[in-house]
């Protein structure tokens, strides 16, 4: 070894055992010739390369150990275009790779571990890493780059943190965090980084989506028309949802927002929807109680449930939502229309304010950094009906956000809000009162509103908003008069028999017959003398006996989607012929 003169670069080797002189030389020379001037040489014993060398010379690492050479293969095999290759090729060319396969010295950048812990790691030595570039540390575990500062970089991990050391390496990868996709994804239930964890088995990828991408530009989109039926009369008849609109649902914990959520995937069943579901931050026996029951009921066939339960770490809870969205679009930019359910955004918000913080962000609002915002504008303005030219395909999102004690000012729901194309909000005390689902008429609402439904429901739904909003004043009005007038006791009946028909029990979503059925006979006033508590038995009643005797008028309004004069004067009339069966029936069963 020559001694380090001043002006010289120093080049450090480092190894199992020290150089032989020939070796030596050989270093010199090539460094020399490298850069054009002498390089000091120095060693540095390193017991875990026994076979092999690592030379760094300033921020560039030249690795010829055992490890390194097993990373050069590993990424001439990734070069590979196999998309393109049938299956008698692939052998063959996996054998002209191995034995063409030299390894080469090229300077390589590897970082340093200078401290690791909650799930962080600060790295030093990778001064030309970008934002959200995936880092392999020396241990396999994988980390993004999402914090970058003068000399360091701040890294989130994806797995245990126990293996990696102060002074462990780290290499680049090149390549942003991304998701395996393919068809094969459906029925199955993968974690963030598009692993299976049903226990069934790998899954075979048709390609590889960065998890960020930016959203389709104006110009590629069209308007959102087409709709996304939930199958829950409350929402279709008032605040109907289209294919690409994103409709948030919002409300205190154990309000049945995950219920109305799992009912409209339900409902897709027969329609060609691709169905996702992102569990963020959710205990494991629920989502295994979730994927048991749309298995059950045949619903797993077109559902993907990518999983980020409480005990992952808030890592994996951050991407989760983007690897579900980066699916979606797989299915999306193929013409297909996608839903997807993100539950939920409030737990996503803390997952992400928990590694800011770690990694020494500044707080804000609620602590909360101060891009929280674009945390969920970038992925809810993902969703969207594609033009004709892009194939069609359409994503509508569902994004839940919980409240606390209703509040929907708070920093993050206020958000969303702002984001979203309208909110289903449910209350509490609806809930509790037995009005399921509980959806607050007053403070819902759906930004695309008619655009979005058939010419069925909308005739149908005619006036029930106005109704139900007349109903509500009245009953605040007169809750504290006892002496009331006949015209308003039947206009205060027709609200509560309006309510109670907007129940619905879960895991029974509505066919759009059925809705219409109910909305027209209903706003009909066909109901208007029957007892409260008699009107849910009628209106299964009355569905039986339409699909039974006029199932041709069913028919026409779930192909068509349309109500003629005719066909709502049909619905009348054998609602009322209905209803003088059922008196009949109830006063033979009293009778007996």
């Amino acid at each position: 070894m020559t001694e380090h003169k001043l002006g010289e670069d120093l080049a450090i080797i480092r190894s199992s055992k020290a150089p032989s002189d020939v070796q030596v030389k050989r270093f010199t020379e090539f460094l020399s010739k490298k850069y054009g001037h002498p390089v000091t040489l120095k060693w540095e014993e390193e017991a875990s390369l026994e076979n092999g060398f690592r030379l760094t010379i300033g921020d560039e690492v030249f690795d010829w150990s055992v490890e390194g050479r097993l990373q050069q293969f590993k990424n001439k095999l990734e070069t590979l275009n196999l998309d393109n290759t049938d299956e008698q090729n692939i052998i063959p060319l996996f054998q002209e790779t191995v034995r063409d396969f030299t390894p080469e010295i090229y300077p390589e950048e590897v970082g340093t571990v200078l401290s690791v812990g909650d799930g962080i790691a600060t790295v030093s030595g990778l001064d030309h890493v970008t934002y959200g570039e995936i880092l392999l540390f020396t241990s396999g575990v994988k980390g993004m780059v999402q914090d970058l500062k003068r000399g360091e970089v701040g890294c989130v991990l994806f797995g245990s943190d126990e293996e990696i050391t102060e002074g462990s390496f780290v290499r680049r990868t090149g390549k942003t965090a991304g998701i395996p996709v393919g068809d094969e994804f459906l029925g199955r239930v993968v974690d963030a980084l598009g692993t299976p964890i049903d226990g069934k088995g790998e899954i075979p990828a048709v390609g590889y989506r960065p998890i960020e991408m930016p959203a389709p530009e104006i110009i590629d989109r069209q308007p959102v028309n087409q709709p996304m039926e939930t199958g829950l009369l409350a929402i279709d008849s008032m605040f109907p949802i289209g294919r690409g609109q994103r409709e948030l649902i919002i409300g205190d914990r154990q309000t049945g927002k995950t219920a109305v959520a799992l009912d409209t995937i339900l409902n897709q069943k027969g329609k060609d929807v691709i169905c996702i579901y992102v569990a963020i931050g959710q205990k494991a026996s629920s989502i295994a109680q979730l994927v048991e029951n749309l298995t059950r009921r045949g619903a797993m066939e077109y559902t993907i449930v990518v999983s980020a339960t409480a005990s992952s770490p808030a890592s994996m809870q951050y991407i989760a939502p983007y690897a579900g969205c980066a699916l979606g679009e797989y299915f999306m930019y193929g013409g297909r229309d996608v839903l997807i359910v993100y539950d939920d955004l409030s737990k996503h918000a803390i997952a992400y304010r928990a590694l800011s913080l770690l990694l020494e962000r500044s707080p804000g609002r609620e602590a909360y950094p101060g891009d929280v915002f674009y945390l969920h504008s970038r992925l809810l303005e993902r969703s969207a009906h594609l033009s004709d030219e892009k194939g069609g395909g359409s994503m509508t999102a569902l994004p839940i956000v919980e409240t606390q004690a209703g509040d929907v000012s708070a920093y993050i729901p206020t958000n969303i809000i702002s984001i979203t194309d309208g909110q289903i909000f449910l209350e509490s005390n609806l809930f509790f009162s037995g009005q399921r689902p509980a959806v607050n008429v007053g403070l819902s609402v759906s930004r695309v509103g008619g655009a979005a439904q058939t010419k069925a429901m909308k005739s149908a739904a005619g006036t029930i908003r106005l109704d139900l909003a007349q109903y509500r004043e009245m009953e605040v009005f007169t809750q504290f008069s006892s002496d009331l007038d006949e015209t308003t006791k039947r206009q205060l009946t027709y609200g509560q028999g309006l309510m109670r028909l907007l129940r619905q029990p879960q895991y029974h979503p509505m066919k759009q017959h059925e809705q219409v059925i109910t909305l027209v006979s209903a706003l009909g006033h066909v109901m208007q003398d029957l007892p409260i508590g008699q009107i849910k038995d009628f209106q299964s009643f009355l569905l039986d006996h339409a699909e039974k005797e006029e199932p041709q008028l069913c028919q026409r309004i779930d192909q068509q989607g349309r109500l003629s004069d005719d066909d709502r004067a049909l619905i009348v009339d054998f609602a009322k012929k209905a209803l003088e069966a059922f008196s009949a029936q109830n006063e033979k069963k009293q009778g007996d």
